[in-house]
């Protein structure tokens, strides 16, 4: 039996995550990860507190529904809820970060994002560009993780007299 990817497995677990969500516009699961170990999950849903859209119906604005808070946002606040530190992790989400979420996501930050589908913004990949930000569909993560790594080019030896130069 072939594993799956570290990748698609915690993909996995976001797909799993949206079948908690309460909007039934768009069912989102999001999960972060750093080394392999998972520090928190969300799905799109309502306030707390508040009744789901799936009950009571869409709060809706410019074509989108604004009473939920997206997963991605409350994988986020449920790191920060559980003192959970987030710094240099991966996000993996069902579906590309919108614009707002793209925001919290860098300025929380995460350094790699991994999407199921894309969703809506695409300047989230011009500014993750320039943030250093990485920004891949499970494709392209899973291509990229299966590239042999580099090796960093050996510097040569120095010589004894440059050692002892450096020593002072």
């Amino acid at each position: 039996m072939n594993r799956v990817s570290w990748d698609r497995y915690f993909m996995n677990i976001a797909h799993e995550a949206k079948r908690r969500s309460t909007c039934d516009r768009k069912h989102v699961g999001a999960v972060i990860v750093r080394d392999r170990m998972i520090l928190s999950t969300g799905y799109n849903g309502s306030i707390r507190g508040m009744p789901h859209c799936d009950e009571v119906g869409h709060m809706m604005e410019g074509g989108h529904c604004v009473a939920t808070i997206h997963a991605e946002a409350n994988a986020i606040l449920q790191a920060a809820r559980s003192g959970v530190r987030i710094g240099d992790a991966t996000l993996y989400t069902t579906a590309s970060p919108c614009w707002n979420c793209f925001k919290l996501c860098a300025n929380a930050g995460l350094t790699r994002i991994v999407y199921g589908e894309f969703y809506r913004d695409d300047r989230i990949f011009r500014i993750a560009r320039r943030l250093g930000l990485a920004i891949l569909s499970l494709e392209q993560a899973e291509r990229a993780a299966a590239r042999p790594a580099k090796r960093p080019a050996k510097r040569p030896a120095k010589s004894a007299r440059s050692r002892r130069a450096g020593s002072r």
